[in-house]
């Protein structure tokens, strides 16, 4: 039943001729595949040998590895049993669909949701005696628990947003239908039901309040079943929902889940007040740089973002400009620091960010969509950058 689950995410292809290398042990004629790859056969004048069930989805991933399956087969004296061969095509399966699942996860997203728990973890952390097994065990569950409803979150957005990703995001697996839906409507299911079921076992009321604020808004921007939701429709209640899900309420629900279990109580302090402001900051760039290269998709399906009222361009750099002071402010708070080791890392690391912020933007052609998408990435990577600065902001 497993094998069947996990074989179901792949399809066939047309059929193909596929060459036998010259280099073989012996002489053999034509090797031809049939269409469905149910069945692959070598004939010659010295030697014919069949394979039965070769897996189909190895084509399909793999297309390289059926030229070197064919060769194989032929120049080895003996044949893998049917066992091996089943549990070959088992590993290679459990591979290709754990590739699926990873890009369905949109692995970026769920890269910065691991740094959020790992930063605002640390910013509960006052002294070396805070970082004890406890420490660790509350980051794991957190991280675990995020990482099942970034899953979901956006899971459930290509699902609602199917037709739209077909022409803004036709490589992802559910719009480029290596992902049926059906596959996806069940893993988002189970995802989320699993983040909230271990947050539950874990006992920790700060950490499930804001899983489940983050599935009820994640829900909220993607849903369009009644008038109240499909927040991504609109500027303000897309950067809503982008504020709370990296810098108010999941970013303290981590955050207070830790202080919470090392020191008995939650306390605010103005470093964590620092990064609440930097995030949001960061929040809103993104989810506003976002809708540029979606500006086609999400006007052909009556999506009025900000991006398409006021032009690409103009956004591009309002959004440029607008993280590029944020980064001027942090190092000015870094000038201010007592810590001269905090002083240090704060001015450096915020004078290479907003350095690497302003060449990648001068590079950028604003008439090609696919560096304006490169751009967004590399927004990704200094946001991932700040969640490891802001823990050193003392």
């Amino acid at each position: 039943m497993a094998t069947q689950a996990i074989r179901s995410l792949a399809t066939t292809t047309s059929s193909r001729k596929v060459p036998v290398a010259s280099a073989t042990r012996y002489s053999f004629g034509t090797c031809s595949v049939k269409k469905d790859y149910t069945t692959v056969k070598f004939e010659g004048k010295r030697h014919k040998c069949r394979m039965q069930n070769v897996n189909r989805h190895i084509v399909l991933f793999r297309s390289q590895n059926l030229k070197n399956l064919a060769n194989a087969a032929c120049v080895s004296n003996g044949f893998p049993t049917d066992r091996t061969r089943d549990s070959a095509n088992l590993v290679e399966s459990a591979f290709n669909a754990m590739d699926i699942l990873f890009r369905f996860s949109r692995p970026y997203a769920a890269m910065a949701t691991v740094l959020s728990v790992l930063s605002t973890s640390l910013l509960a952390v006052e002294r070396l005696s805070d970082l004890s097994s406890l420490f660790f065990i509350k980051v794991f569950q957190a991280i675990i628990g995020g990482i099942f409803m970034q899953i979901y979150v956006c899971g459930f957005n290509q699902i609602c947003d199917i037709e739209i990703d077909k022409i803004n995001k036709p490589y992802l697996p559910l719009a480029s239908g290596e992902l049926t839906m059906k596959t996806a409507i069940i893993v988002t299911t189970l995802s989320a039901i699993m983040s909230l079921l271990m947050v539950l076992i874990s006992g920790s009321w700060p950490l499930f309040c804001g899983l489940f604020a983050w599935f009820f808004i994640g829900t909220a921007y993607s849903a369009n079943v009644l008038p109240l939701l499909r927040w991504k429709r609109f500027p303000y209640t897309a950067v809503l929902y982008m504020i709370n899900s990296r810098a108010l309420a999941i970013p303290f629900g981590y955050y207070a889940h830790v202080q919470r279990a090392i020191r008995g109580g939650i306390v605010l302090s103005k470093r964590h007040f620092f990064s609440i402001a930097m995030l949001i900051v960061f929040s809103v760039v993104l989810i506003l740089f976002k809708d540029i290269p979606d500006i086609k998709g999400d006007e052909m399906h009556g999506i009025k973002s900000l991006a398409s009222q006021i032009g690409p361009e103009r956004m591009f750099w309002s959004c440029t400009w607008l993280l590029g002071m944020t980064y001027g402010v942090s190092i000015i708070v870094g000038a201010t620091s007592s810590s001269m080791w905090s002083k240090y890392a704060t001015i450096l690391g915020h004078l290479a960010t907003v350095l690497a912020l302003w060449v990648r933007a001068k590079s950028v052609d604003l008439k090609n969509m696919a560096s304006i998408s490169s751009m967004y990435l590399f927004l990704w990577k200094l946001f991932y950058v700040e969640y490891l600065l802001l823990p050193l902001v003392r």
